[in-house]
């Protein structure tokens, strides 16, 4: 069918009575970026049935005979969902859009209105692999970090990460880090990324705005544009670990400080000597001449349940720190699995624990 065929199809059903809309696509166009000469390029859409009867999807055309239509369901049932594949056979070198239409109709008397969609990029002879310097795609954003971590940071500190980006896509980007909590801030340079080149999102910790020591965890988002919609495809967690200030311990005061032991530096989880393992314990002993005082005991991912039956030890006194793991929500989990203790221990105020998984 060529593109002439296509806007006659618009046109017919653009005169039939218009009613609401029940199928609706998540996203109408996509760009699919790069793709190599004679690499068949696939734009995957998201159709759903918004509305309380089902629908049937009696039709989709496409504009030309160079993209190809997969559609594994054409009944949906309310509240149901499927996917739509194009796929562009990419026989010709340079930019390409097509085009195709979904007909449906309910299946009770109702409306029958045409959807475009639209897949678009660009075809070269040979395309960069950015997957070792950029390995997370977020869209046709590509990036070197998946998620952020200010460790070790003293009161009135300003340490600063940076993300190195790249624009994958074919046309302009304006990088920018969504859902900022108060302590950060994000400066993109340039604010506008020309298709194939790099820049960068250099974010600022403002410590002084970080009120409890210890572990403070947020989420923000990496997006190509000002406004795009947040999704866990451009989520970047983010974490920041406040040391408390022990300076009373200086110099001949260290003699007398607390010192935190721990019978063991990590954690064993899952499978251990063919054993299915779930719950572990180490044992903390405080060895110091003054209160051990454990003030803070977090964890960076989700997925256990830790139980320290008190927290503030004195000399020679030990306790059992004892641990659950759900190991299906370990085994989901983007970062490491972490435990963080804050302690009055000025050799060692921040211990991480970590939780080793093996499946």
């Amino acid at each position: 069918m060529n593109s002439k065929i296509l806007i006659a199809i618009l046109l017919l059903f653009s005169a039939l009575p218009i009613q609401a809309q029940q199928l609706k696509v998540s996203q109408t166009v996509i760009d699919c970026g790069k793709t190599g000469y004679m690499v068949p390029s696939t734009a995957t859409f998201e159709l759903s049935n918004k509305g309380k009867r089902p629908i049937v999807i009696d039709d989709v055309k496409a504009d030309c005979g160079c993209t190809t239509i997969d559609i594994p369901k054409k009944e949906l049932a309310a509240g149901e969902k499927c996917t739509l594949r194009l796929t562009y056979d990419a026989r010709q070198l340079g930019h390409y859009e097509k085009h195709a239409v979904i007909i449906s109709h309910e299946l009770l008397p109702g409306d029958t209105n045409p959807i475009q969609i639209t897949m678009k990029g660009i075809v070269l002879t040979e395309v960069v692999d950015y997957s070792k310097t950029y390995p997370f795609a977020m869209g046709q954003l590509l990036s070197d970090k998946n998620e952020l971590e200010f460790d070790d940071v003293n009161r009135g500190d300003q340490p600063q990460l940076i993300i190195h980006v790249l624009n994958n896509s074919t046309e302009p980007m304006m990088p920018n880090i969504q859902h900022l909590p108060s302590y950060l801030t994000a400066v993109s340079m340039p604010e506008q990324l020309m298709p194939g080149r790099a820049g960068k999102v250099v974010l600022t910790l403002n410590s002084d705005q970080i009120h409890a020591f210890g572990l403070t965890q947020s989420t923000v988002y990496l997006a190509s544009h000002l406004g795009d919609k947040v999704s866990p495809e451009n989520e970047l967690p983010v974490s920041v670990v406040l040391l408390p200030d022990l300076s009373s311990f200086g110099g001949t005061g260290r003699q007398y400080a607390p010192k935190m032991v721990l019978s063991s530096s990590a954690i064993e989880l899952g499978n251990v000597k063919g054993k299915k393992v779930k719950k572990a314990a180490i044992t903390i002993t405080n060895q110091g001449r003054t209160t051990l005082n454990i003030s803070s005991l977090q964890m960076f991912t989700a997925g256990l349940t830790l139980t320290l039956d008190k927290s503030k030890l004195e000399p020679n006194e030990e306790v059992r720190l004892k641990v659950v793991g759900n190991l299906d929500m370990l085994s989901k989990v983007r970062s490491k699995p972490r435990i963080l203790m804050i302690t009055n221990d000025p050799s060692q105020p921040k211990v991480v624990i970590p939780i080793n998984i093996k499946k």
